[in-house]
C-alpha cells in the first residue's frame, strides 16, 4: 500500500468522521428539525451552507474541467450559476421566507390554494431533486474510485451508504451543521492547489490576477497545435446557446427546491437576505478560481504531456488511466503523444491537479477529501428535499393529515434511504457528463418552479389553474426539448439540450398568465396575503392599507 493511498484515507475517514458526529450530535428530534433546522441558523453560517449545498460535484469537479474543454464557451456555467443567486436573494428567497412553509411545494400549494398544483410540484422536486443527485452520486464515484484504485461504480455505491446514513439521521438540522464544515473542507482544497500552482507557472500566489499571463501563451501554443483557439467565443456552440445555457442555469438556480429550502432555516426576512449576500461571498471564492484552474491544467497538459514520448509519460497518467477517466493512444504509431491523442474527461481535471502539478502527497488527499465533502453535501441537501416531499408535501398534507410528529420522522427517514440507493444505482451509468445531467435539472427547475414562484410572489392575479397549467406546459416543454436535441439532433436556432429551459420558462410563463386571466380571480384573501410577502417583517397589509406592526413577526 502506497503512502498517497494511506494519507488520503486517512484524510477522507477523518472527514467523514466529523461528519456523522455532526449529524449524531444534531440528531433531529422533531420535525421543524427535521426539514427546517427549527428555523435557527445565523445567516452567515446558513451562507457557508449554502456554498457547500451549492457548490456540487459539477462545480468542484466538472467546472474547471468544462471550462478547460469549452474554453469562452464554459463561461456560461460562471455567470449563470452566478447570477441565478442574485435572482433568488432578492426575488424570491426573503418573501419564500417570510411565507413560512417548510417546502417548495406546500408554498405553492398554500399561496395557489390548490391541492393538485402542490401534489404537482411535489412530483417535480422529486424528479429535479433525483436528476441532480445522479449527477452527485456519480462524482463520489469517480472520488472513491480514483482514491480507493477501485472500479468508479464501487465508489459510487460506497458515497450511497455514507450520504443515506447521515442524512437520514440528522436531517436539516445535522445536514447544516455537516455542510458548514464541508464548506470549509471543500474551499480550502479548492483554492491550496490553484495557489501552488500560480507560484509554479507565474511566481505570483494568487491565481485570480496572475492567471493572465498564461492566458496569453495559449493563442500561439493553439496555433502550433492546429486546434480551435482557446479564448475565442462561440467555437463550442452558437450565441443562442450561450444566452439560453446561462438563462436557463440562472432561472433554475432561483427554482431549485433545494436550494430554496436553505432559505428556510433562518428566522426572519432579513436574515434570508443576508444568508443570500453571504453565500454569494463564499461562492464567488470557488468560481473566481475555476478559470484560474482551467488555464493552468490546460498549459501543463500542452506542454507537459503533448508531445511527450508515448513511453515516457508523467507517473500520474497510468493511474487516471486505470479509472477510465483518461485515454491516451499513440494512433498514428510515431511514439509521440500528440493532443488529439490525449482524450481527457473534464471531470478529472480538478481532481488530478494536485498529481499534474507534483503537489504532494497531503495537498493530492486534502483534494479528495474537498471533491467527497462537495458531492456529499449537495447529496444530502437533494435527499432531505426529495423526502421532504414525500414525507411532508405528499404523505402528511394529501395521505395521512393525522400522522404522529414520531411517524413523520420514520417516513422521512425511510424515503432518504430508498431514493439515495435509486439514484445510486442509476449514476452506476450516467447518462452523460456530471455537468450535463446537472444541466438538466436546471432546466426543468427553470420551467417548472422559476415561472410558478415569480408569479406567485409578484403578480397577485395568479390562481391554481393557471400554477397547474404552468408546470405542467413547462415541465412537458422542457422534457421534450432535452429529449429532442439530445437523442434525435432536432435543435432550435443551435440551442442544444442544456439551454432548454429558455423555452420550458417562456412557456410555463405563458401559460401560468394565459390561464389565470381566463379562469377565476383569487380571493381578496390570497391578494392581501401575497401583497403583504413584498413587505419587511414589521409592516402588515390589509384591506388595501400598510399599517406597523410593533411586533416584527
Amino acid at each position: 500500500m502506497d503512502t498517497q493511498f494511506l494519507v488520503s484515507l486517512a484524510l477522507i475517514v477523518a472527514t467523514f468522521a466529523l461528519y456523522i458526529g455532526i449529524a449524531i450530535f444534531n440528531t433531529a428530534k422533531k420535525t421543524s428539525d427535521f426539514y427546517v433546522a427549527d428555523r435557527g441558523v445565523p445567516p452567515v453560517f446558513n451562507g457557508m451552507a449554502i456554498g457547500a449545498d451549492w457548490m456540487s460535484a459539477a462545480s468542484f469537479i466538472g467546472m474547471a474541467g468544462t471550462i478547460m474543454l469549452l474554453g469562452y464557451d464554459g463561461l456560461a456555467y460562471i455567470m449563470g450559476w452566478t447570477g441565478g443567486y442574485l435572482l433568488l436573494t432578492f426575488l424570491l428567497a426573503p418573501q419564500l421566507r417570510k411565507y413560512g412553509r417548510y417546502t417548495v411545494p406546500e408554498f405553492i400549494g398554500d399561496r395557489y390554494k390548490n391541492d393538485l398544483a402542490r401534489l404537482i410540484a411535489a412530483a417535480a422536486t422529486i424528479i429535479i431533486s433525483f436528476t441532480y443527485s445522479v449527477g452527485q452520486l456519480a462524482g463520489s464515484g469517480v472520488v472513491i474510485g480514483r482514491l480507493l484504485e477501485v472500479n468508479t461504480a464501487i465508489g459510487t455505491l460506497i458515497g450511497v451508504v455514507l450520504i443515506a446514513f447521515y442524512s437520514a439521521l440528522g436531517g436539516m438540522k445535522g445536514i447544516t451543521w455537516t455542510q458548514v464544515a464541508q464548506y470549509v473542507v471543500l474551499i480550502t482544497a479548492y483554492v491550496i492547489p490553484v495557489v501552488f500552482m500560480a507560484m509554479q507557472l507565474t511566481n505570483n500566489p494568487l491565481p485570480w490576477v496572475s492567471y493572465g499571463e498564461v492566458v496569453s501563451e495559449f493563442s500561439t501554443l493553439d496555433q502550433q497545435l492546429g486546434i480551435s483557439e482557446y479564448l475565442v467565443p462561440f467555437t463550442e456552440g452558437t450565441k443562442w446557446q450561450f444566452i439560453a445555457l446561462m438563462f436557463t442555469l440562472m432561472a433554475g438556480t432561483a427554482g431549485l427546491p433545494h436550494v430554496i429550502t436553505r432559505f428556510f432555516t433562518v428566522a426572519t426576512m432579513k436574515a434570508a437576505r443576508w444568508s443570500g449576500a453571504w453565500a454569494l461571498v463564499f461562492i464567488g471564492l470557488l468560481y473566481l478560481s475555476a478559470p484560474a484552474y482551467a488555464a493552468f491544467s490546460r498549459f501543463i497538459l500542452m506542454t507537459q504531456v503533448a508531445g511527450s514520448s508515448i513511453n515516457n509519460l508523467p507517473a500520474w497518467t497510468q493511474s487516471w488511466v486505470d479509472t477510465g477517466q483518461l485515454s491516451v493512444a499513440d494512433s498514428n504509431g510515431d511514439g509521440t503523444l500528440q493532443w488529439s491523442e490525449l482524450v481527457i474527461s473534464g471531470d478529472i481535471v480538478v481532481m488530478a491537479t494536485p498529481e499534474i502539478a507534483n503537489l504532494g502527497i497531503f495537498v493530492i488527499g486534502l483534494m479528495a477529501a474537498g471533491a467527497m465533502a462537495a458531492a456529499l453535501s449537495t447529496a444530502g441537501g437533494l435527499m432531505i428535499t426529495i423526502s421532504a416531499a414525500l414525507s411532508h408535501d405528499i404523505y402528511y398534507r394529501s395521505i395521512n393529515p393525522k400522522a404522529t410528529e414520531r411517524k413523520r420522522l420514520a417516513v422521512g427517514r425511510w424515503s432518504i434511504v430508498i431514493a439515495t440507493v435509486i439514484a445510486g444505482l442509476i449514476a452506476l451509468n450516467p447518462p452523460g457528463a456530471i455537468t450535463q445531467i446537472v444541466a438538466w435539472a436546471f432546466a426543468l427547475a427553470s420551467g417548472s418552479f422559476f415561472p410558478a414562484l415569480v408569479l406567485g410572489v409578484w403578480w397577485r392575479r395568479a390562481n391554481g389553474p393557471g400554477v397547474v397549467a404552468g408546470m405542467l406546459v413547462g415541465l412537458t416543454v422542457t422534457l421534450s426539448y432535452i429529449f429532442l436535441a439530445k437523442f434525435g439532433g432536432i435543435t432550435l436556432l443551435g440551442i442544444i439540450d442544456t439551454g432548454a429551459g429558455v423555452f420550458g420558462a417562456a412557456a410555463g410563463f405563458l401559460a401560468n398568465i394565459i390561464v389565470s386571466l381566463m379562469t377565476k380571480k383569487p380571493t381578496q384573501q390570497t391578494i392581501d396575503e401575497v401583497t403583504d410577502l413584498r413587505y419587511p417583517e414589521q409592516l402588515k397589509y390589509e384591506n388595501g392599507e400598510v399599517w406597523v406592526n410593533k411586533k416584527a413577526e
